[in-house]
């Protein structure tokens, strides 16, 4: 397996993952295919843009007939996909019924025999409701078993376990890291997903990709709603397997980007894919093929969007169009932001060809925002006086005068105001008073250590800040001092 990345934004990235003969760009969807039951035929899959997919190889297993077949056929011929099938091995099931009937060799002798291209070992998911010594247990006993895995030509995937424990998720991605699998799964989500929990999810993420190889895709298990995507591909997930698709077609759930509209409640049909170009609500209400189709088709269509935001430079605003849909994706945002901020300062580029657009306070929680500081005091000045003025506040160009720039909520000498992102930035209301409050936070937290560097500091025009305007009226009693003394 090779995996060259072609476009980065952000830790979102378009990669070409050449799997054999097979070459699969991503980010992608990995639709599932029951092999007991394929609600939607392999050549119409491939046709909605389905590269690469993903079965379980712990149904085939456990049913005589798949079972036999796949062994004296193999599993290509027995789901009839000619492209790369990347196999579970029934960690979904133990998760759901707390146990299964196989051994981690067994199975992945099993995949191996039947000739999957990715390889997935038993890892044990832990509940979110448990303890942490529960979790640390079951992590000790999956970590055990990856060790116990002779890894050869054949793709292996090493999944990333911990429940909702950040130090366990950290943990367990640097050991699976460790031992050099060819790509890495982040599991144990499927819970976080069902409720609703984006927070947790982003903060497994986060915990788990900034502890693993930049070089490796990643793969997030259980996935399938095309709402995250964007979230998850800027956070630096590759790879997402949807069994959505069908499931929620039951259901009557129409998915989008936006979230699972009811089909019951709806009066339209605002998809232009094929299926809802050609059918109407009634139609998709009878049958759940087409459904399902639907939301494959709405699957796909997210991750083009996410791939050409990716290539315009303007995935997190992407995200953040996204994340507005719902309360619980917003905090996600958030919270990875925070948790993740230094390993987001590293990969974030330190120019772009396009614009910063200041969308709202989320927008705060951007690297180019937390890195402002350590640029201005990675700096060296000469200038024995320092102002600093709003930037549309003209102020004459005199030797030895050091001149910064206000545009809240960024703080830049006037030399770089053709730069990225203080020149490069689309900011409306620029006397919005918490961006204010944070370029006057970043001007003290700069003043507290390079203050000694300048003789004279002073604000100009009507920016104003109290440490300054104390500055101010020190120096000017010092210098009475010094002329009356």
């Amino acid at each position: 397996m090779e995996f060259e990345i072609k476009r980065k934004d952000f830790a979102g990235r378009i990669g070409k993952l050449e799997i054999g003969r097979s070459v699969v760009e991503t980010p992608t969807i990995l639709p599932v295919i029951n092999p007991n039951l394929q609600t939607i035929n392999v050549d119409e899959l491939k046709e909605m843009g389905a590269q690469i997919v993903i079965t379980n190889s712990y149904i085939i297993f456990k049913n005589l007939e798949l079972r036999e077949k796949a062994l004296s056929r193999g599993l290509h011929d027995l789901i009839g996909f000619d492209g790369p099938i990347m196999t579970d091995s029934g960690a979904y099931q133990l998760s759901v019924y707390g146990d299964v009937d196989v051994s981690s060799e067994e199975i992945i002798d099993f995949q191996k025999k039947i000739g999957s291209d990715i390889i997935v070992p038993l890892d044990i998911p832990t509940p979110q409701e448990a303890s942490k010594e529960k979790a640390r247990k079951d992590l000790e006993e999956t970590n055990k078993r990856l060790r116990q895995i002779e890894l050869d030509e054949r793709n292996f995937a090493g999944p990333v376990q911990g429940s909702s424990f950040f130090d366990l998720r950290e943990r367990s991605a640097k050991e699976v890291s460790d031992l050099g699998f060819d790509l890495y799964c982040i599991g144990g989500v499927v819970p976080m997903m069902e409720s609703y929990d984006f927070s947790e999810l982003a903060k497994s993420i986060v915990a788990s990709k900034k502890n693993l190889s930049l070089k490796s895709p990643i793969h997030l298990f259980g996935a399938g709603h095309p709402m995250t995507f964007a979230l998850a591909t800027l956070l630096g997930c590759d790879l997402f397997d949807s069994a959505a698709y069908a499931l929620f077609a039951k259901r009557d759930k129409y998915l989008t980007n936006r979230g699972t509209w009811d089909m019951n409640e709806m009066n339209y049909l605002p998809c232009s894919c094929p299926i809802c170009q050609k059918n109407n609500i009634n139609d998709l209400l009878e049958n759940k093929t087409k459904l399902a189709k639907h939301n494959l088709y709405s699957t796909f269509e997210e991750i083009k969007t996410i791939k050409e935001a990716i290539r315009r430079g303007e995935l997190f605003e992407l995200a953040f169009e996204r994340s507005r849909t719902h309360p619980e994706l917003i905090d996600g945002l958030k919270i990875a932001m925070g948790k993740g901020k230094e390993f987001f300062e590293k990969i974030t580029p330190r120019s772009k060809k396009n614009a910063f657009f200041y969308q709202g306070e989320e927008s705060l929680y951007r690297p180019e925002i937390k890195r402002n500081l350590k640029r201005l005091l990675d700096m060296d000045f000469e200038e024995q006086t320092l102002l600093i003025s709003q930037e549309d506040f003209e102020i004459e160009e005199k030797q030895g005068v050091a001149v910064f720039k206000v545009k809240p909520p960024f703080v830049f000498p006037k030399e770089l105001k053709r730069t990225y992102p203080f020149g490069q930035s689309i900011i409306a209301d620029l006397n919005n008073e918490k961006r204010l409050d944070i370029s006057k936070k970043l001007i003290k937290d700069f003043l507290e250590n390079e203050k000694d560097e300048f003789e004279e500091i002073k604000t100009v025009g009507e920016f104003r800040i109290k440490e300054i305007e104390k500055i101010e009226r020190e120096e000017a009693r010092d210098n009475y001092s010094k002329n009356h003394g």
